[in-house]
């Protein structure tokens, strides 16, 4: 890195710094949020509770809810032929297999709950990726000059728990006319089978409808040790029609309309997702995201207004499919040719690249091994290392070259000092007689730079590290802490995170030991070399530990191949050969000579030293 580059970095790492001052919001604005939310909170568990107190009793011992009617005839003004699914009785029926146990309920025909069976949340509780306190799952439709709402209606309900595992709920609008939810389950599986079927609708849905209106939304519940982290990886994603997927960006709160076909819409948390797949299509959906920095609990809102096409026929049928389960790479490209891996966020083009066909392949294959994670990452940073060794040595060897020719360049700088362009003329001019590139330190760290930014994204995104501890850290998905202070530090946080601190400290030496062997270290820069990793110690002190791991790993492994290098390359061999490459005529290129050939058949003179 020359002196314009470390500039430019540092200038971006305090912009972006000032950005994150300047738009964080003030102890006032964080106190009138919180009152505003304390407010409508209040006032919708008043509500919540007098609707509870004058509407439903309980029966103990059972899972049925009886709730008193209202006038039939309000009801019947309400609701039309729908007006006798306005009360009754809720009725819970569950689909299980191995994997999964999904709780449907009558009121609505909706899912109420998902629970994984193979998963915890981080204070060791099952954990539920939907719930009826949470999400809303809402058909609706103009029908009888009405708007029909089926999430507050009543299905009938029918299952069976065999091998066929169906359950089936049904909205009755009289003789011969429903909507029916039929919902299967297949053994091993993490896809829900959803069907929307709609029957002798024709005559009382209005004239003019071409779609159904499907109302999808969720608040995601924390189920990890930082909601931070949780906030910063959770969002809407979707994939259109052309195979095309995109999201809403994670920092951001906004609304989308599509305007498009959209093959399947998911609900993106850190580790788990709720997709909903169309067999077709959904037409022109409106996605929304909504987060709130101050919740402890609601990682982030999210909801999907989907359209289904109408065609007025006696039978019209919607397939979907729910996917309810982890983001685990293999488990998501599996399914169907539907890019649903996609929702990993492993990084943009070589990035991504690396990644998919070198870091998870590698990381699969001593997975299969069984081995704790922490040696995986062990093994894997060896394994890394190995293959950036011929790049690592030629990075050492041109770095000792430069070192070679400092007292030489030193005497060009002082000669020249008044003169910059002298300077680098001089400067050039003796790298070209040594035979030294001056790049050939820099084209290396450049080349292994797609693998290092690779592992940035791969391991906050790897379920597999979930839970998973290693020495003192309890789970290698997260921060691991040492130590949990009582007082908050901006930029680092309120904990200390001792593998960050070992990588800190590791790179620092690091950074040390390569100034040493470069010419690029001259006093005024060394300050802002040691700077960044002292930055980024407030980031990754929140961020995964076994991110801070590998690279602590990789900078201890770079410390025992620079001494390893150090055994081989003699700095007195190389400034003797440098000393006969200066020796020898400079050959030119071809390019060159055609140019002098060139002027000297015009009368021109070549530049001086060209001769």
């Amino acid at each position: 890195m020359d002196k314009n580059s470390i500039i430019g970095l540092s200038l971006i790492g305090f912009l972006i710094i000032g950005y994150m001052l300047y738009t964080q919001p003030s102890q006032q604005e964080l106190n009138a949020m919180k009152a505003s939310r304390d407010s409508i909170a209040k006032v919708e568990e008043l509500q919540n509770r007098a609707l509870t107190e004058s509407r439903t009793l309980t029966i103990p011992d059972s899972n049925i809810v009886a709730v008193d009617s209202t006038s039939p005839e309000a009801e019947k003004n309400r609701l039309g032929d729908f007006s006798e699914a306005a009360n009754g009785l809720e009725q819970l029926l569950t689909l299980e297999n191995n994997l999964l146990k999904i709780t449907i309920s009558s009121k609505g025909g909706k899912i109420k709950n998902v629970q994984l069976k193979d998963y915890k949340t981080s204070a060791g509780q099952p954990l539920n990726l939907l719930s009826s306190d949470s999400s809303i799952f809402n058909l609706s439709f103009a029908a009888q000059n009405r708007i029909i709402n089926t999430d507050e209606l009543y299905f009938a309900a029918a299952g069976t728990t065999g091998s066929s595992k169906i359950v089936t709920m049904k909205l009755n609008a009289g003789s011969n006319r429903y909507i029916e939810y039929v919902y299967s389950l297949p053994d091993n599986s993490y896809l829900l089978n959803f069907h929307i079927n709609v029957v002798g609708m024709e005559d009382m849905i209005a004239s003019n409808a071409s779609f159904l209106n499907l109302d999808w939304k969720d608040e995601a519940i924390s189920q990890e040790h930082s909601i931070e982290n949780e906030r910063a990886a959770s969002t809407i994603y979707y994939r259109f029609s052309d195979e095309e997927v995109d999201h809403i960006a994670e920092t951001k709160s906004e609304k989308i309309n599509l305007k498009t076909k959209v093959k399947w819409i998911a609900f993106k948390q850190q580790f788990f997702s709720s997709v909903l797949i169309a067999d077709n299509s959904f037409e022109s959906p409106v996605v929304e995201t909504y987060s709130d920095p101050t919740s402890k609990t609601v990682v982030k809102k999210m909801s999907a207004a989907l359209s289904l096409p109408y065609d007025r026929k006696h039978v019209e049928t919607f397939g979907m499919r729910f996917y309810f389960g982890p983001n685990h790479y293999q488990t998501l490209k599996k399914i169907d040719d539907l890019n649903l891996e996609k929702l990993i966020p492993l990084g943009w083009g070589i990035f991504g690249a690396v990644n998919r066909y070198l870091v998870i392949p590698t990381f699969n294959f001593l997975d299969s091994f069984n081995l704790n994670y922490g040696i995986i990452i062990l093994l894997l940073t060896i394994l890394v290392r190995i293959i950036l060794l011929p790049l690592t040595y030629g990075s050492f060897k041109s770095q000792a070259k430069m070192k070679v020719l400092q007292p030489e360049m030193a005497e060009i700088n002082e000669k020249h000092k008044d003169d910059a362009m002298k300077k680098q003329q001089e400067v050039m001019a003796l790298y070209k007689k040594a035979g030294v590139n001056p790049l050939g330190g820099c084209i290396p760290g450049l080349l292994q730079m797609p693998i290092l930014i690779a592992m940035f994204r791969f391991f906050p995104s790897s379920i597999e590290l979930r839970q998973q501890g290693f020495l003192w850290a309890s789970d290698l998905s997260t921060y691991d802490s040492i130590l949990n202070l009582p007082f908050h530090i901006p930029f680092y946080g309120s904990h200390v995170s001792l593998f960050t601190l070992l990588m800190t400290v590791s790179t620092l030496i690091y950074t040390k030991m390569n100034m040493q062997m470069t010419a690029a270290a001259n006093p005024q820069m060394k300050w802002m070399m040691y700077l960044m990793p002292i930055l980024f110690l407030g980031f990754f002190n929140n961020y995964s530990s076994g991110l801070s791991y590998y690279y602590f790993l990789s900078n201890m492994f770079g410390f025992g191949q620079q001494y390893l290098f150090k055994a081989f390359i003699d700095e007195n061999k190389i400034h003797a050969q440098i000393q006969e490459n200066k020796k020898k005529p400079i050959k030119k290129s071809g390019f060159q000579q055609r140019m002098e050939q060139m002027a000297k058949n015009r009368g021109i003179q070549p530049p001086r030293g060209k001769k």
